[in-house]
């Protein structure tokens, strides 16, 4: 089906070029495209901030090699001018800090205001960054990013779905789509969609889609428990395809929202956007009433269990590798990544004090006291140094790590070095900076044979494609951390009530579609009410 999609985009670019332009190579009669973005998840109930260096900005033919889709001689780079301002992702964490925030937007605005004007702008976001002191950071974004291009220029926004969608995103994005599929193995084709979305309309001559119908649905849960891969998380995404492929529609999309943050925004949403008021009105409204009608049926992706239980399972279990995901620290949701309370209790277990227990990998905690002892030991050598609980000392202090050097990597472009310690038959990953590990290669680098373990724990919630393909076996533990799954026991103060599943027996909510304003005439309702 993804082989279809891409040469489906490749031939319609082609055709409606050749079609809009006379020379395709007179680069005046192509429409001139911006790029510009910054896409993290922050969790408020994390101790951790985030800055500007995480984003990792790009710049220039940086972000053209960073989408498949843009590279040299592809139908897609050559069918418009494009303009790479700035693009930044981040491993989420914790709140951007408001100085990396500033940097990182006066710069993009300041490269977009150098190369104006704009035909259209490819917004590319994730949807749950939080900024501290600021609500609603996206929507902030694109209002000054509009400020900048102006009232014509045609915004496509392209988000993961577990952003949220303010009427102000809503209404300052043309067109926006987000992902279909969590784990999120269709990032980049989600990507070249919103691409696609924007070239059909600014080649053919069609403008603005004349219709945004927008539902707001009370509902927040966690990805761990609204995954695609079962049900109803897997039907309901089904239904978004054909609801986007209809005559009159021209994309729709589900948000599920992001669970670990304290904010207004935070819940469900739909959107569709096209030219027939009366299918983008009733798809959004199917959308919304499948998601909510669904809501009791959502559940973890996997078996959960207490830490100890999880041990007990892995340590009886004769599959390679037993995963256990150490889920309430996991960075890729937010977590600040180096909460040592689980690793702690491992090593307390007494299975894992003896030399001749179960082969046990941990990835990972931050230690830049330890990694520094390791390069200055060497491989095959003893080192003693602290790790974790840099930034999340909730739960437990910084630990102790005393074993053998096993091995040590440099040049991550994350972790920047990475040792292995060796502790009885216990593989503990320890990195100058925090880091996720979802690919074999991230342990074979290492010089760890991952499917030979007999155990694997690793800080994520439900496993990427590559690590759930390699499980033997695979439980998540609820453990502790900012992204904790006791979404019932967070200090919860600002969402909006009532909310599902906080408030099980609330009344159904008005699903009615609202369709938001174009920019110009958002822009014009808000100047007039003073806000």
């Amino acid at each position: 089906m993804n082989t279809i999609i891409r040469l489906t985009f490749t031939t319609t670019i082609l055709v409606l070029v050749v079609a809009g332009c006379q020379n395709a190579n007179d680069e005046s009669a192509k429409p001139k495209i911006a790029i510009a973005g910054l896409a993290i998840e922050s969790s408020t109930f994390s101790p951790a901030t985030t800055d500007a260096a995480a984003f990792h900005p790009r710049r220039g033919q940086e972000i053209f090699d960073y989408y498949p889709f843009f590279r040299d001689g592809s139908a897609l780079r050559n069918a418009a001018e494009w303009v790479p301002t700035l693009t930044g992702k981040a491993i989420p964490g914790g709140a951007v800090t408001p100085e990396a925030y500033e940097a990182l937007v006066s710069e993009m605005l300041d490269s977009l205001k150098k190369h104006a004007p704009y035909d259209g702008l490819f917004f590319d976001i994730h949807g749950a960054m939080s900024v501290v002191g600021l609500d609603d950071a996206e929507g902030d974004l694109i209002t000054r990013i509009r400020e900048v291009v102006g009232p014509e220029t045609i915004i496509s926004t392209s988000m993961d779905l577990h952003g949220h969608v303010t009427e102000r995103l809503a209404a300052y994005s043309d067109l926006i789509t987000c992902y279909r599929l969590a784990p999120h193995e269709d990032a980049m084709e989600t990507k070249q969609r919103a691409v696609q979305n924007l070239m059909d309309r600014l080649v053919a001559g069609t403008g603005k889609p004349a219709y945004k119908a927008w539902v707001s649905i009370p509902i927040l849960l966690p990805g761990e428990q609204t995954s695609t891969r079962i049900e109803p998380g897997k039907s309901l995404y089904a239904a978004v395809e054909p609801a986007a492929a209809q005559a009159g529609v021209i994309d729709a999309a589900i948000w599920m929202g992001y669970p670990w943050a304290d904010e207004p925004r935070n819940h469900g949403y739909v959107m569709a956007v096209g030219d027939d008021s009366t299918k983008v009105k009733a798809t959004a409204e199917k959308l919304a009433e499948k998601f909510w009608q669904s809501r009791h049926d959502f559940d973890f992706v996997a078996p959960t269990t207490t830490l100890e239980n999880a041990l007990d399972m892995a340590i009886k279990s004769d599959k390679k590798p037993f995963i256990i995901s150490d889920m309430g620290d996991n960075p890729t949701a937010g977590g600040a990544g180096d909460v040592t309370k689980t690793l702690m209790d491992v090593l307390a277990h007494k299975t894992f004090k003896s030399t001749n227990g179960p082969t046990f990998i941990y990835a990972s905690l931050p230690g830049p006291d330890l990694v520094e002892k390791a390069l200055q030991a060497g491989v095959g050598n003893p080192v003693e140094g602290m790790v974790g609980a840099l930034v999340d000392h909730r739960f437990a202090p910084p630990l102790k790590l005393a074993g053998t050097v096993h091995a040590i990597k440099s040049g991550d472009r994350d972790a920047e070095v990475e040792v292995v310690v060796k502790i009885n038959n216990n593989y503990v990953i320890v990195t100058k900076k925090r880091k996720p590990y979802h690919h074999e290669k991230d342990f074979t680098d290492l010089d760890l044979r991952p499917r030979e373990a007999d155990i694997l724990m690793v800080k994520i919630g439900y496993l990427v494609p590559e690590l759930y393909d390699m499980r033997g076996d695979w439980v998540m533990a609820l453990t502790a951390g900012g992204v904790d799954q006791d979404l019932q026991g967070l200090p919860y103060k600002r969402i909006q009530r009532p909310m599902y599943p906080f408030d099980k027996d609330m009344a159904d909510p008005d699903l009615s579609a609202r369709f938001i304003p174009l920019s110009h005439e958002y822009k014009q309702k808000n100047k007039s009410s003073g806000g």
